[in-house]
């Protein structure tokens, strides 16, 4: 059992996708399956938000809030991530353009306005960045995205069966407390219920087995959504292209940033390292479900670059000993 831990750990990313692919090609091609599909994507479409929620909760329990300190970068990267999504959004809204190319402006959009991921702060502190000012930034970003995908997603991706308000109220019913919630429930707990606090505290790395299984479900959902798309391969290596600009743009602008006051390892990982599986269901559930695709390949490319920067450090240190 404990190889199986070692071996899972060491390849989630891989392990998930495989598993949420394969589900999907089973549901999809076993005939006698067939009538519980529909239950079964709505089970998902149920579960996937709920495993975010307790992913968050989870990470936000173990932060002790006498360590969060505000700089000056982070205002500078969270700036950057208003003004480049919001740049995208308004060429969504106010230049015309067919249905297939909208795909790959809104896979950009979602890319950049994604919240920082939660494990940001597990690898950053192995690469001997600040734990503690990630996690500031992880809060600021889970904010700022709360309130930008209510305000703007209505207005890019217009449902003709509801008005602006009545979309505004429905994302924003939906996406604001499963974002804000989880740290306001952790710090109620913190002063409130202290015991309980700390039992989930102690078990606050049930997080990763949390976020396995909700990578597998979404990465379901964006197979899904590339299975039924009729548009062009361009089209659909756009999209994926789209993200691997994201990445390496956000990766190097956090790291040039960052290293301006003497944080270039937290910054590079707080501006690029994204809650994808969190994008990914906001894309396939509020965007084009195409767009998907763009932070489903955008964890592929943001864990290449985490695996080189990790055995880059692990071969210094091997260096250094020898």
């Amino acid at each position: 059992m404990h190889v199986l831990l070692e071996f899972f750990k060491k390849w989630t990313l891989p392990v998930s996708m495989v598993a949420g692919t394969l589900g999907y090609i089973v549901f999809h091609k076993v005939e006698f399956l067939a009538p519980a599909k529909p239950f079964v994507w709505e089970v998902v479409e149920v579960f996937t938000p709920l495993l975010i929620f307790a992913q968050l909760f989870l990470t936000f329990c173990k932060v002790r809030m006498d360590s969060l300190r505000l700089t000056k970068w982070h205002f500078i990267l969270i700036g950057f991530q208003i003004l480049s999504s919001a740049a995208v959004a308004s060429v969504l809204i106010f230049v015309p353009m067919d249905e297939i190319y909208r795909e790959v402006f809104e896979g950009a959009m979602v890319c950049l306005i994604c919240p920082t991921a939660t494990a940001a702060a597990v690898i950053t502190d192995k690469m001997g960045g600040s734990a503690a000012r990630i996690t500031i930034y992880t809060l600021i970003s889970n904010l700022v995205t709360a309130i930008f995908v209510p305000v703007v997603f209505p207005l890019v991706e217009v449902h003709s069966e509801m008005g602006f308000a009545a979309a505004f109220f429905r994302i924003l019913s939906k996406v604001f407390p499963l974002l804000i919630c989880p740290f306001l429930l952790a710090l109620l707990l913190k002063y409130i219920l202290p015991k309980v606090h700390d039992f989930f505290r102690d078990r606050s790395h049930w997080a990763f087995y949390i976020w396995a299984i909700a990578l597998a479900l979404v990465t379901g959902q964006t197979v899904r959504s590339l299975h039924n798309s009729t548009a062009p391969s361009l089209i659909i290596l756009s999209v994926a292209g789209v993200s691997v600009l994201c990445c390496a743009i956000q990766f190097s602008l956090g790291k040039k940033v960052g290293g301006r006051y003497g944080d270039r390892i937290t910054a590079g990982q707080a501006l690029g390292q994204k809650n994808t599986v969190f994008a990914i269901w906001m894309a396939y559930t509020y965007l084009n479900p195409l767009s998907s695709l763009a932070p489903g390949t955008y964890v592929l490319w943001q864990n290449i670059f985490n695996g080189w920067q990790l055995w880059r450090l692990e071969k210094r240190k091997g260096s250094k000993k020898s």
